[in-house]
């Protein structure tokens, strides 16, 4: 029986648009419809969601494990689970959201009962046990998210490390050579969430190659004066800083260093590397490097749907190469002429 990937492969098209010429969810080119249909007439598909369940005995259902801890950033685990969700719903599955701290019971059951079609894996750790069991479910697994041992696992996430160092470069190509990162609290890094340590890895790797002065902060709380004040009692003189952080820690940083008479950017420049969030209505709206939750998740649902429909599993990593918005964060630091950053 003809798949939806047989069909984007004989249309010369990806699986999305094949769903949204079938679907008609999408506008897309007449030409491109004409295709798609012309492939799927030619070799058999049936375009209808039930049938399609029916022939192949699936749920059309993903399962999305995300469980729920102290430290979550609720902002941006919802972020991610609405963005898979969409994805998913563009190749017309649906999804069920797993919150339960027990994140392997509720893998195991989706896999067991057939309730899933495939999983999901969010707000990966970096030694995760999660990553134990998909090794062992004959159910297709997709990580949003590295652990350290990527070894028969399929993998999507923004390529951290290249962020911090971009992030870096940024700021020395502006003069700023005392730089300083605030990171996420002490609790989420001791849980071995693998993005922030990722990222605090490749801060740590870019800023030893260069010989730069640094501090790194691991804040106990999330409020941003108190983050900043542990930041100028170990580097008093800091002129760049780097927020790889939650949305309230940053929007609250410019007005924290105004209370010690510093300015954004003058007098310190500032990133915020490898968040969801927005920071165009701050005060002050920070250059940032975003984490693309809607590329990494479409992404990782288009591998996921390619699994479910081939029974084919090729363990790969993909790493999302980070993008720079300018907002006027950086400046360059006085008496020094601004150089293109590598």
């Amino acid at each position: 029986m003809a798949t939806i990937e047989d069909v984007a492969r004989e249309a010369g098209v990806s699986i999305s648009t094949v769903s949204y010429a079938l679907s008609g969810k999408r506008s897309i080119k007449e030409t491109t419809r004409d295709r798609v249909l012309e492939a799927a007439a030619k070799l058999g598909y049936l375009p209808n969601a039930s049938a399609r369940t029916l022939a192949a005995n699936r749920s059309q259902i993903f399962a999305v494990t995300a469980p729920l801890h102290p430290d979550t950033d609720h902002s941006a685990h919802m972020t991610f689970a609405m963005e898979v969700t969409k994805a998913a719903r563009d190749l017309d599955y649906d999804t069920l959201l797993l919150v339960h701290n027990d994140a392997l019971e509720g893998m195991k059951r989706s896999a067991a009962t057939s309730l899933a079609d495939g999983i999901v894996v969010l707000d990966v750790d970096a030694h995760d046990p999660r990553a134990t069991l998909a090794r062992q479910l004959a159910c297709p697994v997709v990580f949003i998210g590295i652990p350290d041992d990527t070894a028969g696992l399929v993998c999507v996430d923004l390529d951290f490390e290249a962020a911090a160092a971009m992030a870096i470069d940024r700021l020395m190509a502006a003069g700023r050579t005392r730089i300083g990162l605030i990171s996420h609290p002490e609790e989420t890094l001791q849980r071995e969430s693998n993005f922030p340590l990722r990222f605090l890895h490749g801060f740590e790797r870019r800023v030893a190659e260069l010989g730069i002065e640094h501090v790194e902060i691991t804040p106990p709380t999330h409020r941003g004066l108190e983050a900043v004040e542990q930041l100028l009692e170990t580097m008093p003189d800091v002129d760049g800083l780097v927020l790889n952080t939650n949305m309230d820690v940053a929007s609250s940083v410019t007005a924290a260093l105004a209370l010690h008479g510093r300015s954004v950017p003058t007098d310190v420049s500032v990133i915020a590397a490898g968040v969801t969030f927005s920071t165009l209505r701050f005060p002050v709206p920070l250059d940032t490097i975003p984490l693309d939750a809607h590329a990494s998740c479409s992404a990782a649902v288009e591998m996921l749907a390619r699994m479910v429909e081939t029974g084919a599993t090729l363990p790969e990593t993909t790493l999302i190469t980070p993008a720079y918005n300018d907002h006027g964060s950086v400046a360059p630091a006085y008496g020094h002429a601004t150089i293109q950053a590598r």
